[in-house]
């Protein structure tokens, strides 16, 4: 696309907002549209999905990515990020090449930069139709789960704020299932996630995310055939599975407790089994 005389960048923005479910992240929707932001800058677009409290924060850039987009893309995501805690932030680039030099780049950072990269590709289908395909090259790394960035600490006021009345006393049930695994753990709130202590040591065998509709659970267990099973069969939706950390993510909704805890407990077991083993 770049160099073209109609494929522009301004055009392949126009085709996102019209649809802004081709770039694989479910139904979101169009927040902001070239936001200014503090200190100078404009984000190309800004996605939201209102339902996991997630914000896309995405960079544009026709042809090869190169440094200044790479860090743009990275600077725009922490400041909103830092902006809106109360939400999950996802820097994202949308690029026509993602080059060698910019895995180099993001391996710097460890993956402690929650960060998808998009390849785009304009395809000539007919004489004047174009398809964009979009091939995610980088898939979302998520923040560890057992750090957390110095004088992050909250409180259960901190969520109760994020969340709703419904999803704290889901969380309660939830935190319930963790202690029938070891009655010692006590809950660690911090601004990402509620993790465990037991005697003052992080055991984050499983760890708490209250939102507005669900409470999200990051379960930390290695994957297998047999857990994808249960998952694929269990009464409430998951999000994908995050190797690096080696957690499976299930959402429970107020009203579906009664009929996963059995299942819940199992899987809290066998990652505590694991954790510790």
């Amino acid at each position: 696309m770049k160099g073209h005389p109609e494929l522009s960048e301004k055009w392949l923005q126009a085709q996102i907002v019209e649809h802004p479910e081709i770039l694989g992240f479910g139904e979101v929707t169009v927040h902001n549209l070239e936001k200014s932001l503090p200190g100078g800058g404009r984000l190309d677009l800004l996605l939201s999905d209102p339902e996991n409290d997630t914000r896309y924060e995405i960079e544009l850039q026709l042809g090869r990515t190169d440094e200044s987009h790479i860090i743009r893309t990275i600077e725009y995501w922490d400041l909103e990020r830092r902006r809106y805690p109360q939400y999950d932030h996802v820097a994202v680039i949308v690029a026509e090449e993602i080059t060698a030099r910019f895995f180099n780049v993001i391996g710097l950072f460890n993956g402690f930069i929650p960060l998808v990269a998009i390849n785009v590709s304009a395809i000539e289908v007919a004489p004047g139709e174009v398809t964009l395909v979009f091939t995610r090259v980088l898939d979302h790394q998520t923040l560890a789960v057992e750090e957390d960035e110095p004088g992050v600490v909250t409180d259960r006021v901190y969520w109760e704020g994020r969340s709703t009345p419904e999803c704290m006393a889901l969380y309660e049930d939830l935190l319930g299932v963790a202690r029938s695994v070891d009655s010692t753990v006590s809950p660690n709130f911090n601004r990402a996630y509620i993790g465990l202590t037991r005697n003052g040591i992080a055991t984050n065998f499983v760890a708490f995310r209250p939102r507005k509709k669900t409470v999200n659970l990051d379960i930390k267990l290695a994957r297998s055939d047999e857990v994808d099973q249960l998952m694929d069969d269990a009464p409430f939706e998951t999000l994908p599975y995050v190797t690096r950390w080696g957690n499976y993510r299930p959402m429970i909704r107020p009203g579906e407790f009664d009929a996963c805890r059995e299942l819940l407990e199992d899987l809290c077991r066998r990652a505590y089994d694991q954790y510790h083993g």
